[in-house]
């Protein structure tokens, strides 16, 4: 777009101001100017086929024709300028009045999901929390969603998308393709004389190898370096010698507790642990089947390598060295005793944690995981047990934000991040299915707290559809808190264990409670009343369906 600074503003892009004298040179001056002469100001106007301006400029010479120029163009580009500001404070001024009066200050979809797609190059170099930054949805103020019945609206268009639908279980031959490795270490079939699910499985290693110089889980972390040097000294004296080879002695565990956070899981394990029958991984959460296995170690550190199978069974060597010292006494030979002891594994996310499923397994349908941890379980660990101890999911929520949000923690963030989540579920249902949204990884990080995670009964349905309902037991943390011994009791005979004496059962009962809520948390008080009120309509339906799987209206948490 051409135009002469000091006569005229022709806006035509193909103007080359043939009539304009001082365009052809230095000698151009008013009084020849056939478009200046006789005047002291000269108006632009509007060609209709190119400009679109909302009105004509005037531009005024200036009787010094060396700043004539420069001041013309300055001043026409602030007339510009403050026009500009004028229209776009009044169509401001006009959208903000129209949107107090009918509520549409905040735009209604501030998370855009796309498709859920697998991304090979997204794996490789880009960390999950890149991907949560990339994928977080845009600050908004959410000030006006401090209102009950604003945030209502939100939780009925949820409430009514809610539908329970059974999941159809995947073939083992579709298992194995997924995971050969697996299948070719674990076998199908364990020893006969054993309670717990172990087998013998040949060393080739010398006595110069350390068998566990790959280990990951030596390897990434510095706390279990400790756990893995005793386990290198005492490797060797364990072995099974037949026939010339070495044999060592590779266990499972017999039962998991596979959830939920922040419900009581840690204060089940120092409990159970203390029996003398019971045994537990040398980590007490290894979190092998939902994040290590996939080589997440943390997820603001993205993937790493994944951990074999076989560093996962390393973690069970501990209670394997005792199992074998059962089996091979010399009272177990002579009169087939059996060996009654068992091993836990109590990672906290296997219950609900399979946000990594996407990276890995094609074939999805609609968004929903194709094949879930329990499928993989089931198929090595058919009669496996599952402790699951939940709680009022208001409160678990909350207990949740305080134990991992690391800054500005207070009742009315809380009630902010709770209501950002809210809306983010909100536009994912409109979309997709409830079990998509579920295990949605995109989400799940996205959201600011951890709403999904109390959503129980969608994860014990899925759990339902490949165990038997009588190799679950569900617990409620209100429960174990009032009543340790009860609660305990049902868990020794679940599990089919021995009895105690009255001294190892007061130790187990009566020890302090773990893993209770901190000082400084307990400082910041209770959740706003409000956002109580929101969180109890929002699990409202999903208590309702857990009660009515579990035949028990305690699990509707009215009274707490």
């Amino acid at each position: 777009m051409k135009h002469c600074i000091n006569c005229c503003i022709h806006l035509l892009p193909n103007d080359l101001h043939r009539q304009c004298f001082r365009c052809r040179g230095p000698s151009h001056s008013n009084q020849k100017c056939p478009l200046c002469k006789g005047e002291n100001k000269v108006s632009s106007y509007p060609d209709s086929k190119q400009m679109k301006l909302l009105a004509v400029l005037e531009v005024r010479t200036d009787h010094s024709e060396s700043w004539n120029g420069l001041f013309c163009l300055k001043k026409g580009k602030l007339c510009s300028l403050i026009f500009g500001l004028i229209i776009m404070t009044l169509v401001m001024a006009s959208y903000v009045l129209t949107g107090a009066k009918h509520g549409l200050l905040l735009i209604p979809s501030p998370f855009h999901y796309g498709a859920f797609t697998s991304n090979p190059s997204l794996m490789d170099n880009e960390s999950l929390s890149d991907m949560k930054d990339h994928y977080q949805p845009s600050k908004i103020n959410v000030s006006y969603l401090k209102d009950y019945p604003s945030i209502k609206l939100i939780i009925d268009t949820i409430t009514s998308k809610i539908e329970f639908i059974t999941r159809q279980r995947p073939d083992l031959e579709e298992l194995r393709k997924q995971e050969p490795h697996m299948f070719s270490v674990i076998p199908n079939k364990f020893l006969s004389n054993s309670k717990n699910p172990c087998w013998y499985e040949e060393y080739r290693g010398n006595t110069t190898t350390d068998p566990y110089t790959t280990n990951s889980y030596a390897l990434y972390s510095k706390r279990f370096r400790t756990i893995f040097d005793y386990l290198r000294k005492v490797f060797w004296n364990h072995l099974y010698h037949y026939k010339d080879k070495h044999y060592r002695l590779r266990c499972l565990p017999h039962f998991y507790i596979i959830g939920q956070p922040k419900c009581g899981t840690t204060d089940l394990y120092d409990r159970l642990r203390l029996h003398p029958d019971v045994r537990f991984s040398a980590i007490k959460e290894p979190h092998w089947w939902t994040r290590k296995r996939f080589g997440i170690i943390r997820l603001r550190d993205g993937f790493h390598d994944r951990y074999p199978v076989e560093d996962y069974l390393d973690l069970f060597d501990l209670a394997a060295h005792q199992i074998q010292g059962v089996l091979q006494s010399d009272a177990a030979k002579e009169n087939s005793k059996r060996n009654s002891i068992i091993i836990g594994e109590a990672s906290a996310s296997t219950m609900w944690d399979n946000n990594a499923w996407i990276f890995f397994y094609d074939n999805s349908t609609n968004g929903e995981p194709p094949f879930l941890i329990q499928d993989f379980i089931h198929a090595f660990q058919p009669n496996a047990k599952l402790i699951i101890m939940l709680r009022d999911p208001v409160e678990r929520l909350y207990s949740d934000y305080l134990y991992f949000a690391s800054a500005n923690k207070s009742a009315e963030d809380f009630h902010e991040k709770v209501a950002e989540s809210l809306q983010l579920f909100e536009n994912c249902m409109l979309d997709y299915s409830l079990r998509a949204c579920v295990y949605n990884n995109t989400l799940n990080n996205a959201m600011p707290v951890r709403l999904q995670v109390g959503l129980y009964v969608v994860y014990l349905l899925d759990w339902l559809t490949v165990f038997d309902k009588d190799q679950i037991l569900v617990l409620r943390l209100e429960d174990h808190a009032s009543n340790v011994k009860y609660t305990m009791h049902m868990v020794f005979q679940f599990l089919d264990l021995g009895p105690l004496s009255e001294k190892q059962e007061a130790l187990i009962t009566k020890s302090p409670a773990s893993n209770t809520r901190r000082p400084e948390d307990r400082s910041l008080g209770p959740m706003l009343p409000t956002t109580k009120a929101i969180l109890r309509d929002f699990y409202r339906p999903f208590n309702t369906k857990l009660a009515q799987v579990l035949s028990d209206d305690a699990f509707l948490w009215k009274r707490t």
